[in-house]
């Protein structure tokens, strides 16, 4: 097996630079069946051998361990950055007002880009006062293209799947259902 980490340009990131991971060896599959165009998607053809393009975003470190951190599909594309939600679901549970928390992005018309946004489950009770405390909080740790521009919301409970998978789309229709009810009351 032939492993790597590639950025969203194609070319092969250094040790403990996050990309995606692209894997080549005789194990590899063909491609999806009577599905040409996601065969073209995930596979490529580079350096004389045939790489699948996993969809695991993750780094290796100087010792050559590989880490997956994320998935491509779930990256949040904030003016060209990249912003991972597990890597802000990791430090929003340090905060002591977080019992459980799922990022997503969501789309900001004035800004034309996603920006991500958290939805906290709170460990006591929520208000206004707690979602502004949490945003300056971890704005206060991440880099600028990783802040909660999209605020925070709180929930009961993060949908999960029985795995204990984050189910993201869940969200994503919850903002959906949010933002049909705002252009209806418009109306």
């Amino acid at each position: 097996m032939v492993a790597k980490y590639v950025d969203p340009e194609g070319n092969e990131v250094g040790a403990n630079k996050e990309g995606e991971l692209w894997m080549a060896g005789p194990n590899i599959f063909c491609g999806y069946w009577k599905n040409e165009q996601a065969t073209a998607d995930s596979i490529t053809e580079e350096d004389g051998l045939r790489y699948f393009k996993t969809g695991d975003v993750g780094y290796q470190d100087s010792n050559h361990n590989f880490y997956i951190t994320d998935r491509v599909k779930e990256l949040i594309k904030y003016k060209g950055f990249q912003v991972a939600p597990a890597e802000l679901e990791g430090k929003l549970m340090d905060h002591p007002l977080v019992n459980d928390v799922a990022v997503i992005g969501v789309y900001h018309k004035e800004q034309e880009t996603e920006v991500p946004r958290a939805y906290v489950v709170h460990a006591k009770s929520a208000n206004d006062k707690d979602a502004d405390e949490i945003v300056k909080w971890i704005d206060a740790k991440v880099a600028n293209h990783k802040k909660l521009r999209g605020g925070v919301r709180f929930i009961e409970e993060v949908p999960k799947s029985a795995s204990g998978k984050i189910l993201r789309r869940l969200l994503k229709d919850k903002v959906k259902q949010e933002e049909e009810g705002k252009t209806k009351a418009k109306l």
